[in-house]
């Protein structure tokens, strides 16, 4: 018995020690398969990050010898007036980049949901997703187009008898920000509604069909089902959205380049001159950063706030 006891033992240390071994070569696998993307992103994401923090404490125009400021860049991002102006502008652009898509694609999902022809739905979506597939700065451009003095929008409003109303949009200053925030919106809406759609699609139709017995209207559905059953998607669109308005860059440099003046100046296209036109690396660097930051501080806490509901709603 006892010879029996220690064979059985010394079996089932041996598939153990067999076991450990199997989950250590896959484990060593998954590292393999893992490598080439994390040394991929730590040469092209995360150093980068580390080197324009390390130059932000640095007075540098990118060729000489650099002089430590410590956090005069920082100190200069929010007391000069451009540089603080451009932070607000980018925010001012979340209005028409994320929030007004984000409404106005969930009102579009939901009529889209209740089109019977899937037809007219698919082609509807199709058409609505194009403007997403076109590059921002090629949007830019023809935008630039079509809002100057001779240019569509213009000749609309006068074939209409509104040419009182007719200016060179993205040349003046009291509209170009609103007119950049109006390509934003155009281009920002397709992936809304598309996203949205989807969302809507795997809301069970019965919880629709339930509150229609129960005398729900349009609007009471859209409350009380629709946007429950949206949160995951309304919170993926709202962080790429507000990323773009914050982050934005090739539209506002191909249709205005900050100007007229600074009125549509924001901290992409700003960080862009004071490296490459002025050569202050550092003041660039340190305005990045503090880019960086905002996005994180936006949009970390829409993730958990949405998180969390999802947990309460499990």
């Amino acid at each position: 018995m006892g010879a029996e006891r220690h064979s059985s033992n010394a079996v089932r240390t041996a598939k153990r020690d067999e076991h450990r071994r199997h989950k250590a070569g896959l484990t060593l696998i998954g590292w393999l398969f893992l490598l080439p993307g994390l040394a991929f992103y730590v040469v092209f994401v995360f150093w980068p990050i580390i080197q324009t923090a390390w130059y932000s404490f640095y007075s540098w125009n990118g060729v000489d010898a650099s002089t430590w400021v410590g956090f005069d860049n920082f100190i200069r991002v929010f007391t000069d007036p451009v540089l603080r102006g451009s932070i607000a502008h980018s925010f001012y652009l979340i209005i028409p980049f994320a929030l007004i898509p984000v409404a106005l694609g969930i009102i579009l999902a939901s009529l889209i949901r209740d089109v019977r022809s899937r037809t007219f739905s698919s082609v509807a979506q199709v058409c609505m997703f194009l403007p997403r597939v076109i590059p921002g700065a090629a949007a830019g451009v023809a935008w630039t187009w079509m809002l100057a003095q001779d240019g569509i929008v213009n000749q609309m409003l006068k074939a209409m008898g509104l040419g009182s109303h007719a200016t060179a949009w993205l040349g003046n200053q009291r509209t170009a920000l609103n007119s950049v925030g109006v390509i934003g919106f155009w281009l920002q809406l397709g992936f809304c509604i598309v996203l949205l759609s989807a969302g809507i699609g795997s809301i069970s139709k019965s919880l629709y069909e339930a509150a229609s017995i129960d005398g729900a209207g349009w609007w009471s559905q859209l409350w009380h089902i629709t946007l429950p059953g949206l949160r995951g998607q309304i919170a993926v669109c709202l962080t790429m959205t507000m990323v773009a308005a914050l982050a934005s860059f090739d539209v506002v440099f191909m249709a205005t380049q900050g100007g007229p003046g600074y009125s549509t100046m924001v901290p992409g296209v700003m960080v862009y001159r004071l490296a490459f036109t002025q050569n202050k690396v550092g003041l660039a660097s340190a305005l990045a950063v503090v880019l960086m930051i905002l996005v994180l501080l936006v949009v970390g806490p829409l993730q958990r706030l949405v998180q969390g509901k999802s947990e309460e709603a499990a």
